[in-house]
């Protein structure tokens, strides 16, 4: 089966910096939009940063010029450098994905979530 592992949350001071990653792993044939997605405490998740197979980007409104999405389609793997971070980006950030399975048709998705990483900013 399909999965994706984030890594490379923390606590970090307020105007430090994070880089998160995701890795998919499984029989994969090819994966189309990958996405952060968050969810701080009390809230519901939020989109943070979506970015196409070609490479096209989108962000929520509140981290353009401070987060930086990117990916590595050889290595199956979707980052997050997070910079100037603020007390308000504490939450727990969940890495998205939509993959194609070997085993299912060709342009057929299935939308995979990784289980979390925290991500505290706090003095």
């Amino acid at each position: 089966q399909v999965q994706l592992v984030e890594s490379g949350g923390g606590l970090v001071q307020p105007g430090g910096s994070l880089r998160l990653s995701c890795v998919a792993s499984g029989s994969i044939f090819s994966i189309n939009d990958m996405g952060w997605y968050r969810q701080a405490p009390g809230k519901g998740r939020e989109l943070v940063a979506t970015i196409t197979s070609g490479g096209s980007t989108n962000y929520q409104a509140s981290v353009k010029g401070r987060f930086t999405i990117s990916r590595n389609n050889a290595k199956n793997t979707l980052y997050l450098q997070m910079n100037s971070l603020k007390p308000e980006d504490t939450a727990v950030y969940y890495c998205n994905a939509l993959i194609n399975p070997v085993t299912f048709p060709r342009r057929q998705y299935l939308e995979v979530w990784g289980q979390g990483t925290l991500v505290t900013v706090s003095s």
